[in-house]
C-alpha cells in the first residue's frame, strides 16, 4: 500500500475504536478487536492481560531496539458531549469521539508505522507495544508488559504532542495527609480542631519552594487538591485528611522529596508510591537530532504518561493537542494522523543507536 492507503485505513480503524468503550480496566472489548485487526494483516500478535505487542520479523538480539508505545484506554466521558462520545462522528477535517485525540490517533498512527518501517530494512529492531491502564497508572499496562519484551533501547511514546517532541516530563507523587485533633462540642471551648491544625501545614504546601529549578519543566510543583474533616455542624472535628499532588521535574526522586516533605510538616504523610519519576532524553541523543532535522520543537511536558515507568531513553511524540485530552466534544483533525504517519517515518527511518 502507500501511505495514502495507510492513512484512509488508519482513519476507519480509529473509528472502529472509538465505538468500543475502553475505559481503565475494561479494555479487552477493544484489546480482541486490534488483535483481529492486527492478526488479518499478517502480523504475529502477541497478548498479556489486555496488551497487545508485535516484533520485526527480522528481530536480531545483536541490535538496539526501539519500542513504539501507546495505550488503548481512555477515561470516562465527562459531561457536556453534544455528540454520543462512542458514535465517531466527522464533521469537515474532524473526527469526534471518545478517545480519538488521547491516544487513539496515536495508535492507529503508531500501527500503520510499524508495519511501514517493517517492509524497510533497519539497523534495529522494531516493537509495536499497544497498552491498557494508562489512564490510571495502573500496574496491569506497560509495567505488565515490559517484563515480556527484551531489553529496549529507545521507547517512542505516542500522546498528543503536536508532533513536537516532549524530551522531558514532570514526575508525580500522591501524598495522603493526616493531621489529628480532639473533639468536642462546638458551642463550648472544647477539643483541638483539626482543621485549625491543618492550616499551616497547607500553607507551606502553598508557598514553599524547592531550589532547583528545570528550564525544560520548571519548579516542583505542590497543590492540595482535596480535603476531607468533620461530622456535624456542631462537632469540632478531630481529624482532617488532605490530599496534595506533587509534579517532580528531573532534579528529584520522588523518594527525596518524601523525605524532605516529612521533616518540614507536621502531618501524617503517606506516599501512594513511588514509582512514577520524571524523564529527560539528552538533546544530543539520535532521536532528539531527527526530530530537530525535520523542524520539530522539543519542549517539557507537565503531563504525565508511561513514560514515568519506562527505564531507559524515552521521547513522548503524537498527533493531537493535550488539550482535547479528557474534555468534552473530544476530537482529532484527520491531516494530523497523516502528518503524524509520515513525520514518524521521517524520524524513524533509517535512525543509527549507538
Amino acid at each position: 500500500m502507500n501511505n495514502d492507503s495507510y492513512f484512509n485505513e488508519a482513519v476507519e480503524l480509529l473509528e472502529q475504536i472509538i465505538a468500543i468503550p475502553s475505559p481503565s480496566r475494561n479494555e479487552s472489548d477493544r484489546a480482541d478487536y486490534i488483535y483481529s485487526w492486527l492478526r488479518n494483516r499478517g502480523l504475529k500478535v502477541n497478548r498479556e492481560q489486555n496488551n497487545l505487542w508485535c516484533m520485526s520479523s527480522d528481530y536480531d538480539s545483536g541490535r538496539p531496539t526501539i519500542l513504539l508505545n501507546t495505550h488503548m484506554d481512555t477515561v470516562k466521558p465527562v459531561d457536556g458531549w453534544n455528540f454520543d462520545p462512542f458514535k465517531p462522528t466527522r464533521v469537515n477535517d474532524r473526527l469526534y469521539g471518545l478517545g480519538s485525540n488521547d491516544a487513539g490517533a496515536s495508535l492507529v498512527s503508531l500501527i500503520q508505522v510499524f508495519r511501514i518501517l517493517c517492509t524497510i530494512p533497519q539497523k534495529y529492531n522494531l516493537i509495536l507495544g499497544i497498552t491498557a491502564e494508562e489512564e490510571i497508572t495502573g500496574r496491569n499496562g506497560i509495567e505488565s508488559l515490559l517484563t515480556k519484551l527484551p531489553s529496549i533501547s529507545l521507547g517512542i511514546v505516542g500522546e498528543p504532542t503536536n508532533m513536537h517532541p516532549a524530551i522531558a516530563e514532570k514526575g508525580l507523587m500522591v501524598l495522603d495527609c493526616i493531621v489529628r485533633g480532639k473533639s468536642g462540642h462546638a458551642a463550648r471551648n472544647e477539643g483541638v480542631n483539626a482543621i485549625y491544625k491543618a492550616v499551616p501545614d497547607i500553607e507551606w504546601f502553598q508557598t514553599h519552594e524547592f531550589p532547583l529549578q528545570s528550564n525544560l519543566l520548571g519548579p516542583v510543583k505542590m497543590t492540595v487538591t482535596q480535603i476531607n474533616s468533620g461530622t456535624q455542624h456542631n462537632v469540632v472535628p478531630d481529624i482532617c485528611e488532605f490530599v496534595v499532588d506533587i509534579r517532580i521535574n528531573e532534579f528529584y526522586a520522588p523518594e527525596s522529596l518524601y523525605e524532605e516533605i516529612k521533616e518540614q510538616v507536621k502531618c501524617e504523610v503517606k506516599p501512594r508510591s513511588f514509582r512514577l519519576n520524571s524523564s529527560r532524553i539528552d538533546m544530543d541523543h539520535a532521536i532528539v537530532k531527527a526530530c530537530l532535522a525535520s523542524g520539530r520543537s522539543p519542549f517539557g511536558s507537565p503531563t504525565l504518561s508511561d513514560q514515568a515507568r519506562m527505564p531507559f531513553n524515552t521521547l513522548k511524540i503524537g498527533p493531537g493537542d493535550s488539550s482535547r485530552s479528557h474534555t468534552s466534544n473530544e476530537f482529532i483533525q484527520l491531516d494530523e494522523i497523516r502528518e503524524s504517519i509520515n513525520l514518524y517515518i521521517k524520524i524513524l527511518d533509517g535512525l543509527t543507536l549507538l
